[in-house]
């Protein structure tokens, strides 16, 4: 989603509105409206002139700008202009955020490093801010389970591979907790092999919807895809067999079109070339390249897009046999720019084989 904010300007409120620890849940603590958001955003936005700018951007002293600037990857200069920048929107309270960090609505988590000793000097996310970053926010989650998990047999014969136990919790759980830990509570899962075992997770997860792929026997992954192509605007989409060791990875906000991809300097698997941190092409095996790790996200507009190509490309000849993220990255790849997210190799593995699943998990060793 390329709005209003500038990259710079969605990096610092997102790394803020995290820091706050009200990122996920989505609203602002009623105190802060008169911290900064409300009449006090309004006011600043009346103002018009440099003078919220330039007290926002003295607010944001040196330690806290190298505080900002280690979180969001930006120089200390960008920081200090970017916050000065919000504040003359009206997205940044002119207020700093008070000693503890954020406003009454809680203390500021540790950064990178530690983070400024008291945070006396760190702004607040007014709520015109907030409303700013609504655009960027992730709407739901859709997960693809449809399939048998043929190379996980013989555990896969009678459960489903993401209903399968991995050291005592199911595979899916970990997926589903941190996309509640994110605020996204629209989930949708694609399901077809041993569908029923699935309503399981409606005790633990009661707003799960279902979509049931009835050809999921005789079409690869791209027909999951179809039962949920109107779903993915602001949406992940997750393979639901990956066991999650960083919650973290699943954000609230995004600012475009992502995959997420662990940097190899050779793999078997499949994999990315990468070019200024877009995706320009998919295969199988690479040497300095990006293997795919099955979580993305889809903004609005490419959400909109894939609804149309995911149709055309399973109707065209050969389609029911593709992998669903070929269509964005291989067969209608002229309509898409997405972006590499890194992540690494201890946050996330997909587990193949009843080997590896062996290897993780001692109680199947048997």
């Amino acid at each position: 989603m390329r709005g209003e904010l500038s990259r710079e300007q969605f990096q610092i409120l997102e790394f803020l509105i995290e820091r706050e620890g009200t990122g996920n849940g989505g609203e602002a603590p009623p105190e802060q409206a008169g911290a900064g958001g409300g009449a006090a955003a309004g006011q600043e936005r009346a103002d018009g002139g440099d003078a919220p700018r330039r007290q926002t951007a003295e607010a944001a002293g040196t330690e806290s700008a190298a505080w900002i600037a280690a979180g969001t990857g930006l120089s200390p200069e960008a920081v200090r202009r970017t916050v000065g920048e919000l504040a003359g929107l009206g997205f940044l309270s002119a207020e700093p955020a008070g000693p503890g960090g954020g406003t009454a609505g809680g203390p500021f988590s540790e950064g990178p490093e530690g983070g400024p000793e008291d945070h006396e000097d760190v702004p607040a996310v007014t709520a015109a801010g907030r409303d700013a970053m609504e655009p960027y926010r992730v709407r739901r989650a859709v997960f693809i389970a449809a399939g048998f998990g043929s190379r996980l047999v013989p555990i896969t014969l009678n459960t489903p591979k993401p209903l399968v136990r991995v050291c005592g919790k199911r595979i899916i759980d970990g997926l589903l907790d941190a996309c509640l830990g994110a605020g996204i509570r629209e989930i949708y899962i694609v399901r077809g092999y041993l569908a029923e075992q699935f309503d399981q997770l409606l005790y633990d997860y009661p707003m799960i919807r279902f979509l049931e792929n009835p050809v999921y026997n005789e079409a690869n992954n791209v027909s999951s895809a179809m039962c949920a192509r109107h779903l993915m605007e602001n949406a992940y989409v997750f393979e639901a067999d990956l066991v999650l060791s960083n919650p973290g990875l699943i954000k609230p906000y995004h600012y475009a079109s992502n995959f997420l991809a662990i940097k190899k300097d050779r793999t078997d698997d499949w994999c990315f070339e990468v070019e200024d941190g877009i995706i320009v092409e998919e295969k199988v095996g690479g040497v300095d390249c990006w293997q795919l790790v099955g979580i993305s996200y889809w903004d609005r507009e490419d959400g909109r897009k894939l609804a149309e190509d995911i149709k055309e490309v399973y109707a065209s000849p050969g389609g029911k046999e593709r992998y669903w993220e070929q269509v964005p990255l291989v067969f209608r790849k002229e309509h898409y720019r997405v972006e590499i997210r890194e992540c690494y190799d201890e946050d996330i593995v997909e587990i193949d084989t009843f080997r590896e699943l062996k290897a993780i998990d001692k109680t199947y060793d048997v």
